[in-house]
């Protein structure tokens, strides 16, 4: 539920900061053009999670030319954290050590959630059991590979069907989306289209 409200809270201006699992869905089905059309100018790739794309794996180095393309086309701007910066104080606590009892979080996670504070931003990132709890207590807003798509229905890039259709696609990629279909996605988050 409060994923849903931050979602509806979004503006047309907010930066969104990309973790691996939420741009991967995308890289994997060939579907990174999607995030192009509904965001332009607001996607942001923080270094970490870029370098987490460049492992040398022949699999792996297919996504991360995918998304050289999107940067080198100034679609994704890829976004360092400088030591001795605010930023890089909130990264080293995220992935070394957390407060409050919560568990270190990998470097992309940190990366997108560090930078998205700091810049006033959207968090997107389906690993919510490591995300969630730091975007709801440093009230960020938040974004997943599910939200993304029913953005991408509601501005008529997508219909249902081929929504469907991508989410099979990603499911394949072993991708953890909360659904078994787009369709069923669609229907246990009504509220969230209803609202938007």
């Amino acid at each position: 539920m409060e994923t849903m409200l931050r979602w509806e809270r979004k503006t047309l201006t907010d930066p969104l900061f990309f973790d691996n699992d939420c741009l991967s869905a995308f890289l994997w089905v060939g579907k990174e053009g999607l995030l192009h059309k509904l965001y332009p100018g607001r996607l942001i790739l923080p270094t970490p999670v870029y370098t987490e794309l460049s492992f040398d794996n022949p699999r792996i180095r297919e996504l991360r030319n995918r998304i050289d393309i999107m940067i080198n086309n100034g679609q994704f701007i890829k976004e360092d954290i400088i030591v001795g910066t605010e930023e890089y104080d909130l990264y080293v606590k995220l992935t070394t050590q957390p407060e409050n009892n919560h568990a270190i979080i990998g470097k992309g996670e940190a990366a997108a959630i560090t930078l998205a504070k700091i810049e006033g931003g959207i968090v997107a990132s389906n690993n919510l059991s490591d995300v969630l709890v730091y975007t709801q207590e440093l009230n960020l807003k938040h974004t997943t590979t599910g939200m993304i798509m029913v953005e991408a229905l509601y501005q008529q890039f997508i219909s249902e069907t081929e929504g469907n259709a991508i989410w099979a696609s990603m499911l394949k990629k072993k991708r953890k989306l909360g659904a078994s279909t787009f369709s069923e996605y669609l229907s246990r988050n009504a509220k969230l289209i209803l609202k938007h």
